[in-house]
């Protein structure tokens, strides 16, 4: 959940550049002309059985909200919520699995905090750095970019099918390796100019974060959802009727301001699919779009498309 209103404007310091206002994916604090801090935290509960899987997937998806701003991750904070039920075995895997994640990301785990709960909840406070004027937000974008998308949607479709045990073994191993595919590429596309704005891809869908970035730009976006990457097995799923109920609350929250389309129900499913760990999201000018795609590409998102205007 993204939390606004927190700071009226006459108590936001001026070293908060970025903040809760626009939905931002993390804040950020001006140290000096040469030095921003960024800061994100990110946890939740399991959404595979394999307690090393769900520590990578906790992990890299809260380091995603580093890279999304254009940022280097740095360090992090292991947040932990554990019950007794849940062997010793089982949370060092979970753990072990974070850890692993951190290090492909060069992210040192410094420290953290764990309490006892009901149901095991794991994830990471983030810590990271770029130079202020290499700082990527949501609120960037210009009328005539480029919208690129990292990473293809389903992923919660295919969770949703994991828990109820229809997902098959090969579309399982694809869903982990995309949510724990690091979304690194943020960091080189901070650094061209004519990338304005970028955004991650979560729990509000492919739509939501559009909106997000949308209202924060002052802009219109329109998304080609024939150029859409979707996994085949989401898209199956979809059209057969299939949807999580974050996807129906995510229609419900912002439907309205969507215009424009004339969405089948299966469509509708894809685009509000609540995603863990998913792609970027970036706007950017025509003539860089090739150099984003193989930015992408040279960072493991072999399927990063552009999809749309603004």
């Amino acid at each position: 959940m993204k939390l606004s209103g927190i700071l009226s404007p006459s108590t936001r310091p001026a070293a908060l550049l970025a903040g809760a206002e626009n939905s931002e994916d993390a804040a950020v604090w001006l140290i000096d002309s040469e030095t921003a801090l960024i800061a994100s935290a990110d946890f939740f509960a399991p959404m595979v059985d394999s307690p090393h899987d769900f520590g990578r997937i906790a992990a890299a998806n809260a380091i995603s909200d580093i890279y999304a701003m254009g940022a280097r991750p740095l360090f992090a904070l292991a947040l932990t919520a554990m019950p007794d039920t849940l062997s010793d075995e089982a949370i060092a895997d979970i753990l072990a699995g974070g850890a692993a994640c951190c290090e492909e990301a060069g992210v040192i785990i410094a420290g953290g905090h764990s309490i006892g709960t009901a149901e095991p909840l794991y994830g990471l406070a983030v810590i990271g750095q770029t130079h202020p004027d290499k700082l990527l937000t949501n609120g960037g974008a210009q009328a005539g970019d480029c919208l690129i998308l990292g990473k293809p949607l389903g992923v919660g479709l295919m969770s949703s099918a994991h828990r109820k045990q229809t997902l098959s073994d090969d579309d399982y191993a694809k869903m982990v390796n995309n949510i724990t595919t690091l979304n690194r590429a943020g960091m080189a596309l901070a650094n061209l100019a004519d990338v304005h704005a970028a955004t991650d891809i979560t729990g509000f869908g492919l739509l939501g974060h559009t909106l997000e970035m949308s209202r924060a730009s002052k802009c219109c976006a329109n998304i080609n959802f024939a150029a859409l990457p979707i996994f085949e097995c989401a898209k199956m799923l979809a059209q057969g009727g299939e949807a999580t109920g974050a996807s129906r609350r995510n229609w419900q929250s912002y439907g309205e301001h969507i215009g424009g389309i004339d969405l089948e129900m299966w469509q509708q499913t894809i685009l509000t699919d609540p995603q863990t760990g998913g792609g970027l999201l970036i706007a950017c000018t025509p003539k860089v779009s090739a150099e984003v795609l193989k930015i992408f590409n040279e960072n493991g998102n072999m399927e990063a498309a552009i999809i749309g205007e603004m």
